[in-house]
């Protein structure tokens, strides 16, 4: 198979056709939702770390959303569904350093919180601007550059199909449809060496709310603190890691003998409820957010 030239064809659409205008309908009110939602929390007057975390998350999520609802959106109403091997490997990266990026930013995030509740009189030092500006790169460029390595490593295999049985582009399933699977073990290398990285992540975010909670116990006032700003990234990470996990699961572990609607149920929910539910947790806990939001509604309404 020539893969410069060739389409890959999206068979997760199969189960769509009866009921199209109506997901089309359903999915372009949940991307106008997500975009504004996530456009009214990215405030550049909050410059206390904090916020500026909840803005590059937010960013972070409008990049993950653009590189799947606008081309699942298009696909909804085409007769053919195809996509090009370069849109494909593209859609991919920008899918999987999205996730990612997520979790990275969610471990700052935890490190931000722990810095703020148990070591109050050095947080300001501690988290520096500039530090606070490294912290955000990582988060942003580390999960770009490692999955744009993973899916170099796809794009030198030779493919033996051209059918992808999802809504989008995954790179674990291109690399399932290499010809020679000899061939892909350098690929299961580098994708299990990104596994345990990211696992690593949410180690260090388990033990800090462990030293948060220890930390919080016996102070009315950390107990305070941790209810305010800490519950929302719980909320977060909790939604988070039962979408995403449940994706990868099944992605690499699932049964194909599921009904189509219910493999693209689990394709796609990572996309869409932590998109949705995060600017509402973030919205209804913290009280700078809320005042923006306020803000933003009083001036639509007049």
């Amino acid at each position: 198979m020539d893969n410069v030239s060739s389409m890959f064809f999206l068979s997760g659409f199969s189960e769509t056709r009866n009921y199209r205008f109506i997901i089309f309908f359903l999915t372009l009110l949940c991307y106008c939702t997500i975009l504004v939602f996530n456009s009214i929390l990215i405030d550049k007057t909050l410059h206390e770390p904090m916020y500026i975390l909840l803005c590059t998350f937010c960013m972070n999520g409008l990049y993950g959303s653009s590189g799947f609802y606008p081309k699942f959106l298009w696909d909804l109403l085409s007769p053919v569904h195809v996509i090009s091997y370069s849109g494909c490997l593209i859609q991919a990266l920008v899918m999987y350093s999205f996730v990612c990026s997520d979790l990275s930013i969610l471990a700052v995030m935890a490190y931000d919180r722990y810095l703020a509740i148990c070591r109050p009189l050095e947080y300001h030092s501690l988290m520096s601007k500039q530090r606070l500006v490294k912290l955000v790169c990582f988060s942003v460029i580390t999960p770009f550059c490692i999955m744009s390595t993973n899916i170099f490593l796809t794009s030198r295999l030779k493919l033996c199909s051209c059918h992808i049985a999802r809504l989008f582009c995954v790179n674990w399933i291109i690399v399932s449809l290499a010809c020679y699977p000899a061939d892909t073990t350098l690929n299961n290398i580098v994708a299990y060496i990104t596994i345990i990285f990211y696992l690593l992540h949410g180690a260090f975010i388990v033990w800090s709310y462990m030293y948060l909670i220890k930390t919080c116990v016996n102070s009315a006032e950390n107990r305070a603190k941790f209810m305010q700003t800490c519950v929302p990234h719980l909320a977060s990470l909790l939604t988070f890691l039962v979408t995403g996990l449940l994706d990868i699961m099944y992605i690499r572990y699932g049964s194909r003998d599921l009904p189509q609607t219910v493999q693209n149920f689990i394709a796609i929910e990572f996309l869409i409820i932590p998109q949705i539910m995060n600017p509402l947790i973030y919205g209804l806990k913290l009280k700078k957010i809320q005042h923006r939001i306020l803000r933003f509604l009083n001036i639509k309404i007049s």
